[in-house]
């Protein structure tokens, strides 16, 4: 089976690099996976993007190395198995708040008798390869999201769920659960720390920290204190960044 890319890089002790896209565009998923980003999430949750949009840019960033990855909407089992077997290679899922939901997103997420996922690899066995369905359940990631104040009281336990690999902080949404304002980079002080209690009990825990970032500086320093997953910007952001850079040139 194809490696995860993921895996190895947090084996090493290393940071993935994450992108986000928000586009739904194949050509754009392809032209973003050709940047070199280690791995690309496809935004199910938030965005304009549907499922069928969803496995033409799967399609596109297969032509990388770049690990795909996709955020659901819901903890709900139909569209993460479905994203699964389209060949995403690891699961964001959001409001993650309790133990009972941690372990429900890993039962959903593998093949028994690890878990109740549904037998149905039909892009995923192209993707990873023919022996996809004897290692997917050590190959392929579940993230859950902390994003609530609920899952932050429920911390430990949800981190403690056997077979849960990864979390990822949602800033904005944390900051708005403890009455903070949102932001990825600048949060208030309650919501910053936060963040770095939800680092240090999934480091002691064994569990793959990541957040989602606006600024590289910002990505650059959390990577630096232990999340090994730092998204970075989308591409719809870079876009306009990149226009308005432009403009601003042109009409200076």
């Amino acid at each position: 089976m194809r490696e995860n890319r993921l895996r190895t890089l947090w084996r090493d002790d290393k940071a993935a690099v994450n992108g986000w896209l928000a586009v739904p565009n194949a050509f754009s998923a392809e032209v973003m996976a050709h940047q070199g980003w280690d791995s690309l999430t496809i935004d199910l949750q938030h965005g304009v993007i549907d499922y069928q949009a969803m496995v033409g840019m799967l399609q596109a960033i297969s032509t990388t190395p770049t690990v795909p990855v996709v955020r659901v909407p819901w903890l709900e089992p139909g569209i993460i198995m479905k994203s699964l077997d389209a060949g995403a290679y690891a699961i964001i899922c959001p409001m993650v708040n309790t133990r009972e939901d941690a372990q429900k997103l890993v039962a959903y997420t593998h093949y028994a008798p690890r878990g109740t996922r549904s037998f149905g690899p039909v892009r995923a066995t192209l993707y990873g390869g023919p022996d996809y369905p004897q290692h997917a359940n050590d190959t392929i990631v579940a993230f859950a999201m902390i994003e609530t104040a609920q899952a932050l009281d429920n911390l430990d336990d949800i981190l403690s769920v056997e077979g849960l690999d990864a979390v990822y902080v949602g800033p904005s949404d944390l900051a708005l659960a403890l009455g903070c304002k949102p932001d990825f980079d600048n949060p208030d002080p309650k919501a910053a720390q936060a963040i770095d209690h939800i680092l240090a009990r999934a480091k002691a825990h064994g569990v793959t920290a990541g957040v989602h970032n606006g600024l590289p500086e910002v990505a650059k320093a959390r990577a630096a204190k232990g999340f090994r997953f730092v998204t970075v910007s989308s591409d719809a952001r870079l876009m306009a960044a990149g226009s308005q850079q432009i403009l601003k040139a042109m009409r200076s």
